[in-house]
């Protein structure tokens, strides 16, 4: 599955258009990461468990997509984007959507 955040594909064509899909998960935070992250806003540094958990959360949200785009026959999604809000205290959903299409 080819991925971009742009509309077209450099030397494809676009020969089918199968419209939005989507991918979303919604994430807690962990108790454990946030005793880490209290000290890290102390002390300063990278909070890599939070790093981690949207990496993972971005990954999920994308083999949802990607999922959702092949059970329609596309091969291509086009004008990727990302978004994020948040649900709950502790909790936030990532979304991600773009244009499923065919290309040749």
């Amino acid at each position: 599955m080819i991925l971009t955040n742009i509309e077209t594909i450099p030397g494809k064509q676009i020969i089918e258009h199968y419209g939005l899909v989507t991918g979303s998960t919604v994430r807690s935070k962990h108790v454990g990461r946030d005793i880490v992250a209290s000290f890290k806003n102390i002390f300063g540094g990278e909070l890599r468990g939070y790093t981690e958990l949207l990496n993972e959360s971005r990954q999920e949200a994308i083999d949802r997509m990607i999922a959702q785009a092949q059970s329609m026959g596309a091969n291509a999604i086009v004008n990727v984007r990302f978004s994020t809000s948040s649900i709950a205290a502790g909790a936030a959903e990532l979304y991600v959507y773009g244009t499923a299409v065919l290309v040749s």
